[in-house]
């Protein structure tokens, strides 16, 4: 699929989305029964960069800004952070977590915040788009993973094969859709059919929280067990309740 697409499905009645510079896009759309939505993603494949990181952010902020409680959709196709010198040089983490920082601030501020990924996303870029959000739709042609097999054998210095046999079993060594679902990361799986819009304008609708419900998914799926019971316990400790 390609990002035009997914903005059809989405919004069948139109949208306002352009391109913006290193591989974005940015604008408005319309959800029924919602009203307008900022929109905004990397797309294409292009690595997240320090220019597209900053400019994400300042339409985040922008929406905050403007005040009420306008939803932010974003929409994801990236290879990875992108590792050239020169945007490691000017402090490429900083610009990422800048990014992230913006979304939980919309989040805090009433603004509903959802990914729609429909392509790849990896690593820092990964996170900092699709898991920054509230909520993280994969679509069919969606392989995201926080780091690849060969990738953890490098950190961790265990073989291939052992990493390959832990995957079977355990999702949180597995990339792609139905191991991060399994622990809560993917919160749902779409088709990609003329029901998008309907499933947004759902999602989009459902009571406020700003409570992190990824690890309740995760043990509900049995795909994380121990993530929800370890947060309960900070929470009682950080808070004597």
């Amino acid at each position: 699929m390609t990002h035009d697409e997914v903005l059809s499905l989405l919004f069948p009645g139109g949208h306002a989305v352009k391109p913006g510079p290193a591989g974005t896009i940015d604008g408005s759309g319309k959800v029924k029964t919602v009203g307008d939505v900022t929109v905004i993603g990397i797309v294409g494949g292009t690595p997240l960069s320090v220019d597209a990181a900053i400019h994400l952010a300042d339409c985040v902020l922008s929406t905050v800004r403007d005040g009420g409680k306008r939803p932010i959709i974003i929409v994801v196709d990236t290879a990875s952070q992108n590792m050239a010198r020169r945007d490691e040089l000017l402090g490429l983490n900083e610009f990422l977590a800048h990014l992230a920082k913006s979304l939980a601030l919309a989040s805090r501020q009433g603004h509903r915040t959802v990914s729609v990924l429909y392509g790849h996303a990896a690593a820092g870029a990964f996170i900092v788009t699709s898991l920054a959000s509230q909520t993280l739709i994969a679509l069919p042609g969606a392989e995201p993973s926080v780091m690849d097999l060969p990738s953890i054998s490098r950190v961790t210095k265990l073989p291939m094969d052992e990493l390959m046999e832990l995957a079977k079993t355990t999702p949180i060594f597995a990339p792609g859709v139905d191991p991060l679902y399994a622990i809560g990361a993917v919160s749902e799986k779409w088709a990609a059919d003329n029901t998008l819009a309907d499933r947004l304008a759902a999602i989009l609708t459902q009571p406020e929280d700003e409570k992190d419900e990824r690890d309740a998914l995760g043990l509900q799926r049995k795909g994380c067990l121990m993530a929800r019971k370890i947060a309960e316990r900070v929470r009682e400790e950080a808070t004597g309740a």
